[in-house]
């Protein structure tokens, strides 16, 4: 019974050991790599099996066409699930909304600063038309006395008298 036990143990810690690895942790997380390690061995396995059939291998290997893709297969997910284990999975960056937002203000600041005649609708969108007045003094307009002031006529030279 203890054997049992200590066996049991055993493959607990062998349990937990493996679930704190990170390439197994990786392999949990993500759907993808699971899928091109599924597809790599779902592609070795149908070329290993067209490989056995008792045929010459090296005749196989550059006669058969269905083997060649087969391989090709097998090693680009091989490949992929590879490049995906080192690499860090890339995390969707949050804040769609707020990066659309900032793009819809500067767009809409740049277009007020370059279209006049988008400045103004939004101006009289905002506070209303220009209303558009004359302006007409209600005193008159008094002229200069010929005596103090008034500096020289048109025939006379400033300093000089005659």
């Amino acid at each position: 019974m203890a054997k049992a036990q200590n066996k049991a143990k055993q493959a607990q810690a062998a349990a937990m050991k493996a679930r704190n690895n990170p390439y197994v942790r990786r392999i949990m997380e993500d759907e993808d790599l699971r899928q091109n390690m599924t597809d790599a061995y779902t592609s070795a396995r149908k070329a290993y099996g067209r490989l056995s059939n008792g045929k010459s291998p090296t005749k196989q290997i550059f006669d058969d066409k269905k083997l060649q893709k087969e391989l090709k297969t097998a090693a680009e997910s091989i490949k992929e699930a590879g490049y995906a284990l080192r690499e860090p999975k890339k995390k969707k960056k949050g804040g769609g909304i707020g990066k659309l937002l900032l793009l819809v203000v500067v767009s809409a600041g740049i277009a007020l600063a370059v279209s006049e005649g988008l400045r103004k609708k939004l101006l009289d969108a905002l506070f209303g038309a220009e209303e558009e007045f004359e302006y007409s003094s209600t005193t008159a307009a008094s002229t200069p006395s010929s005596g103090e002031g008034a500096g020289p006529t048109p025939g006379e030279t400033a300093g000089t008298t005659t």
